[in-house]
């Protein structure tokens, strides 16, 4: 299957989730991760701010600001690369390109997510052979992804049925560590 219709086959089947799924959903991805002591040691972690029907991570920022954990968040450039910005508590986001909702702190730079010990990132599906992600197509976080570090662990948040084992790849995808979702934490390659 091309990317194309895989990403419109697992978008429908994220939209057809219920509320009460998603949240349940979110809830045992962030208990979860929140669990790792790797997660808990991280005091960088480079996260995203989840929109519509991806699993829920405003949960899970929260309580990694709350724990003491500095979050950075992405912030869309208009050449589609991102740069990074301390996420300080929910009233300092606000919207941004696309109506994506970013922090407004100051912009620490495309390599900030150099600095960063744990990366969560966000994926559509995810090959259970590969670890190579499936984004939405623009390319931001496969750009984002190269600069992170060879031991650095890089885990993509999914629900049931995203971890795959037919998503094509090509030399500009980057694979992660481990895949989450409502049933576990998955070690990849």
């Amino acid at each position: 299957m091309d990317k194309l219709h895989l990403r419109r086959e697992l978008l429908a089947a994220r939209d057809s989730l219920t509320p009460e799924q998603l949240r349940s959903n979110a809830a045992r991805i962030r208990e979860t991760l929140l669990d790792q002591p790797w997660v808990q040691m991280a005091g960088l972690v480079a996260c995203y701010w989840s929109v519509g029907s991806e699993p829920d991570t405003h949960g899970l920022v929260f309580a990694l600001w709350k724990h003491g954990t500095t979050v950075m968040l992405p912030v869309l450039r208009e050449d589609d690369d991102l740069d990074w910005a301390v996420y300080d508590g929910p009233d300092t986001l606000a919207p941004g390109r696309f109506g994506l909702m970013e922090p407004v702190d100051t912009r620490r730079g495309v390599d900030a997510i150099r600095t960063a010990a744990l990366v969560i990132t966000p994926a559509l599906a995810v090959d259970r052979r590969t670890g190579v992600r499936l984004g939405r197509g623009g390319g931001s976080f496969d750009r984002a992804l190269a600069r992170v570090g060879p031991n650095v662990p890089v885990v993509a948040p999914l629900h049931d049925g995203e971890l795959r084992d037919d998503v094509p790849a090509e030399p500009h995808d980057r694979p992660v560590g481990f895949a989450i979702t409502p049933s576990g934490l998955i070690k990849l390659s």
